[in-house]
């Protein structure tokens, strides 16, 4: 089965999406019997969406462009990955309804995933253990235009989410009930995000830094294949609760077996 991707956008993320699936149909993919993808189309924001079916498409362009390409996806029933950032559609829910399915992320990356599940974890923490305060630290490249990034905020949200201290962030400086964020576009940062905990006699750090972009191609495609039979909202961190629900499952199974096994071992000593 081929995968025929349409891509929004032409600029660093999409570039690598496309190198991605070019590197993904290799000889190795063919061996294994995976899925290949291919580009259907890649465009530049204004151009005219071809007429030529795609099975998802993903959306790598910019804030401004996400409620256009949005209506196009629900018209055509067409499941669309949402990877641009600093867009605000408060009721996409509603109006995706079950007419097809959308996956949103900052960040394509599942290590960062599982990072917002440990800054929930750290919040609760913090919350228990009395002292200390949480900030977020966040570095990317010059060309960035938002900040903080989707990925900063979305850390933040799930810390804010867990905590009874913070009732929201800031990048103001300090404020007692307000999760401190502070940012850097300097250089050529892929991106680094960090969650500290200081407090009087220690200090933590939770730290994730993307090498480059091939890390979030990677992942983007990953979603767009999950995607793909599902209906509704979606994000990240429902890829990740399915896979350790799996993983839970198995092992669950695994143990059951071993169980069982252990009891016939026992049963024929007796006999």
């Amino acid at each position: 089965m081929t995968i025929r991707v349409g891509i929004f956008g032409a600029g660093r993320f999409a570039a690598a999406i496309a190198e991605e699936i070019r590197n993904m149909n290799g000889p190795v993919a063919g061996i294994l019997g995976e899925p290949q993808f291919s580009v259907a189309w890649m465009l530049h924001r204004g151009d005219r969406i071809p007429d030529r079916d795609v099975d998802v498409a993903i959306d790598a362009s910019v804030g401004a462009a996400v409620e256009e390409h949005l209506e196009w996806a629900l018209a055509t029933g067409t499941p669309l990955v949402i990877g641009a950032t600093g867009w605000d559609i408060p009721d996409i829910e509603a109006r995706v309804g079950k007419r097809t399915g959308v996956l949103i992320s900052p960040n394509f990356s599942f290590a960062v995933a599982l990072m917002q599940r440990f800054a929930a974890e750290l919040a609760a923490f913090a919350d228990w253990f009395g002292e200390g305060e949480l900030s977020l630290f966040e570095h990317h490249h010059s060309a960035k235009k938002d900040a903080p990034s989707g990925t900063a905020k979305a850390l933040a949200s799930a810390i804010v989410s867990a905590s009874r201290k913070y009732r929201g962030w800031s990048l103001s400086g300090y404020q007692p009930d307000s999760l401190s964020i502070a940012c850097l576009r300097a250089g050529s940062e892929v991106g680094t995000h960090r969650i500290v905990f200081d407090a009087p006699h220690e200090q933590m750090l939770i730290e994730h830094r993307a090498r480059d972009r091939g890390l979030f191609a990677h992942g983007a495609l990953k979603a767009a294949r999950w995607i793909l039979r599902r209906r509704g909202v979606f994000h990240m961190n429902d890829m990740v609760d399915e896979f350790l629900a799996g993983t839970r499952t198995r092992e669950a199974r695994h143990e059951r077996r071993a169980v069982r096994a252990g009891c016939s071992d026992r049963d024929t000593v007796r006999q």
